[in-house]
């Protein structure tokens, strides 16, 4: 996958090329699963094993997916970042990766080529898989030649090489569905865009068929836990259970990606400076919480405040901040030793762009952002998030964002 939803909850495991390794907490339960069910496939096949010997290789099995699936998004990082595309991370999380790109490719050429990397990746680690996979087999049987050679005979390494081929061309071809986001959607919006010069439209298109696979997975998934057998998918609770889930997922992420696509086109050519609100209230640093509450907080509809000091801003306050403090402690605590200051804030100035200003308002999860001026010290207004809404609202068919 090549789209960015917001992950959050995420711990940081490395940094390779640039690009921040994270793995979200929802991975801890996949990876669970996964080495859950490799064990038991493992101890079936396999009843000669110890107990040990099975876990052992179920726990590297999946160690390894998750390693394949990390050389799958590197593809599209790398690509992207030859391409001049910025890439914040990599996250592995509960249904795989996310190469979390800033923003949509300049072209389609772009577009296809960052995305047909990571499916290519997939294959080829597949095909050399299987291969050493086979080789490491020979000496007790062909596996591909000989069909009176049963999986069972493998010895760890064979086993391990051959269903890791095996996954990955999964990966690799399943990632190759045209439903959009995933890669196969993503090189049908690059043709879409090509032939039309029209992102927005192309990602219009897209979604459509996206949404129209999320929901045949939907079905198909609640089909499989009434019993349903369904060709490669089979049947069953489990498996009918998890396919409707990825539906669902992928007919998320589908309506939120062209939302997204709409917010950029919305804004183009907007800055900061058109929606911001140039004079908010502000308060100085000395003042006491309870000051604050009586004389700013139940006067103002705002959510947060500027500190500002002499002319300079030196903070910003926030409603949370002040629950933070202990009712009884109001009359005694300022505002200084309560903010948020300016050194830990995320800034923005009046001719930046308001869709990079949106973007950084979602990715940091805060309601509003100060604007300074490029000396980022003195208070030139407030950009909300609710401004921008209401601008989206007013001039797009993205109604509630």
């Amino acid at each position: 996958m090549v789209f960015s939803p917001m992950m959050t909850s995420s711990l940081k495991i490395g940094r390779f090329f640039g690009i921040n390794i994270r793995i979200d907490w929802s991975w801890l339960l996949i990876f669970f699963l996964i080495t859950w069910n490799l064990a038991a496939s493992f101890d079936q096949i396999h009843d000669d094993w110890q107990t040990g010997s099975v876990l052992a290789l179920a726990v590297i099995a999946a160690v390894l997916f998750f390693a394949s699936v990390l050389i799958h998004e590197l593809a599209h990082s790398l690509v992207a970042q030859a391409r001049g595309v910025p890439v914040r991370s990599i996250t592995l999380f509960l249904f795989g990766g996310v190469s979390n790109i800033e923003r949509d490719p300049d072209t389609p050429k772009s577009e296809f080529l960052i995305t047909i990397v990571g499916p290519l990746a997939s294959i080829i680690l597949g095909v050399i898989l299987l291969v050493a996979g086979n080789i490491i087999a020979a000496p007790i049987g062909d596996t591909v030649s000989d069909p009176e050679a049963t999986f069972g005979d493998l010895e760890p390494a064979a086993t391990l090489f051959l269903w890791l081929g095996s996954i990955n061309l999964l990966l690799g071809f399943f990632n190759l569905i045209p439903g959009f986001p995933l890669d196969g959607g993503r090189l049908l919006r690059s043709a879409l865009w090509a032939s039309t010069g029209n992102l927005r439209q192309a990602t219009r298109w897209a979604s459509w068929v996206g949404q129209g696979i999320a929901w045949l997975f939907i079905v198909t998934g609640i089909a499989m836990v009434f019993g349903a057998q369904i060709p490669i998918f089979g049947t069953g609770v489990v498996g009918g259970l998890w396919l409707a889930f990825i539906g669902w997922f992928l007919n998320s992420a589908a309506v939120a990606t062209y939302q997204r696509v709409v917010v950029q086109d919305v804004l183009a050519d907007v800055t900061v400076a058109d929606m911001m609100r140039s004079n908010p209230p502000t308060v100085a640093s000395t003042v006491t919480i309870q000051a604050l509450v009586d004389d700013y907080v139940m006067k103002h509809d705002d959510h947060a405040f500027p500190v500002v000091d002499n002319q300079r801003l030196v903070g910003l306050i926030t409603l949370q901040d002040i629950r933070n403090i202990a009712r009884e402690k109001w009359s005694e605590t300022t505002v200084q030793q309560a903010m948020t200051p300016i050194d830990n804030l995320m800034t923005v100035e009046a001719n930046d762009d308001a869709a990079d200003a949106w973007t950084k308002l979602a990715r940091q999860d805060v309601r509003q952002v100060p604007v300074v001026t490029a000396s980022g010290s003195e208070l030139t207004g407030v950009l909300r998030r609710r401004d921008i809404v209401r601008w989206l609202q007013v001039h797009s068919e993205v109604g509630s964002v």
